[in-house]
């Protein structure tokens, strides 16, 4: 069988591809170069390259790669420079944890402008210009003194009021002498929560602290909450930071046992949350307490994801058992069910032994909590 033809729009094509097309183009009948802005014989493929290599060709294309280089060069130099004031604005806000939104605020600008003499910025300048140079400002800080001393990390998974996912990494260093400086090094969001992403965002951290090479060996602790899907990621990353020791939160430990306990003490439990209910927006009800109950505080709104708070709440009315039947006595069940069923509560049989049970025998476990909370952080200044 011959050797079938090819066609001429084929043939243009092929020669634009191999020669490039910065250099040729074609409309599929003529072959036109970009750097003479002429045509070109395209009868044999000796043509198309005998007149890449001519002088006038050579010539055009240094001339256009000169243009193209000044015109960079331009556009670099005409770029004015960045502002020290905005500069210095921007890491004021970011500091104090202003958002950008209130140089939007004409009566602030107002103020700035009158009393700095400069022209404020608008949030999408600070955005744009400045925050990147901040934000490599402090990651070069904190490189700087993390330096190759050796750390801890922890990794804790949240979900923010739009219900994401977000993962934050804080690293420490470890000293033998005294409590070593701790910072926030990453926060990502994650599209599920599982041991992989996990693992993701902890290499990622690292790449971050040391952008050239992992110092896998300074990576000595990991801290995470008894979660199974972190628990698994600790045993991954332990494969690849080999002198890395995981270790489970112990105040979450704690808070693992309230939960335990409250879900031994159903009567109990169901005091406190009908108890939160009776006074949450009720004016006439929390003025009648105050007026039987004076010199107590109102009764705790224990949240269950806040560590030790059910047993504080369970601590609090054992101690006040006999004013708070009072209290409730006084209200009228037919108001609302939650003061029905409070009452049936205070009925029941053992419940003010158990709460005495609960304080004698676990209040240990909420000191033991805050304890841990507070550890090592500065004292606050009375205000």
């Amino acid at each position: 069988m011959g050797k079938v033809k090819q066609s001429t729009s084929a043939r243009l094509r092929n020669y634009v591809s191999e020669f490039g097309s910065e250099i040729l183009s074609t409309d599929g009948f003529v072959l036109f170069c970009k750097v003479c802005e002429s045509k070109i014989n395209f009868e044999k493929k000796f043509n198309v390259s005998q007149h890449i290599r001519t002088e006038k060709h050579v010539k055009s294309a240094k001339r256009q790669k000169d243009q193209v280089q000044r015109k960079s060069q331009q556009l670099l130099t005409n770029q004015p420079p960045k502002s020290d004031f905005n500069k210095d604005l921007c890491e004021a806000m970011v500091a104090a944890n202003i958002s950008f939104n209130k140089l939007s605020n004409t009566i602030f600008r107002s103020f700035l402008e009158k009393y700095t003499g400069k022209s404020i910025p608008f949030k999408a300048t600070l955005r744009k210009g400045y925050i990147d140079d901040i934000y490599n400002q402090v990651m070069d800080k904190m490189r700087i003194e993390i330096g190759n001393n050796q750390i801890w990390v922890s990794v804790d998974e949240t979900c923010d009021v739009q219900g994401r996912c977000v993962a934050n990494v804080i690293v420490g260093i470890l000293k033998s002498d005294c409590v070593g400086r701790s910072f926030l090094l990453h926060s990502e969001e994650l599209e599920k929560t599982n041991h992989n992403t996990v693992c993701k965002v902890f290499n990622k951290a690292m790449t971050i602290l040391w952008p050239g090479d992992i110092m896998y060996n300074n990576v000595l602790l990991f801290l995470s909450d008894a979660a199974p899907y972190m628990v698994k990621a600790g045993s991954v990353l332990k494969n690849l930071y080999t002198k890395m020791i995981h270790t489970t939160c112990s105040a979450h430990a704690l808070h693992r046992i309230a939960e335990e306990i409250r879900g031994q003490f159903n009567t109990v439990d169901e005091l406190i949350s009908n108890m939160k209910k009776i006074f949450r927006k009720a004016p006439y009800r929390v003025a009648l307490f105050k007026s039987i109950a004076q010199g107590i505080r109102l009764p705790p709104e224990p949240i269950l994801t806040r560590w030790g708070t059910w047993l504080e709440a369970a601590i609090y009315y054992c101690e006040n058992f006999q004013i708070i039947c009072s209290v409730i006595n006084a209200l009228d069940e037919n108001d609302a069910d939650s003061i029905k069923k409070v009452k049936l509560c205070l009925l029941k049989p053992g419940l003010e032994n158990n709460l005495a049970y609960i304080k004698s025998n676990f209040q240990v476990l909420t000191m033991a909590i805050i304890k841990l909370q507070t550890k090592n952080q500065p004292n606050t200044p009375n205000t």
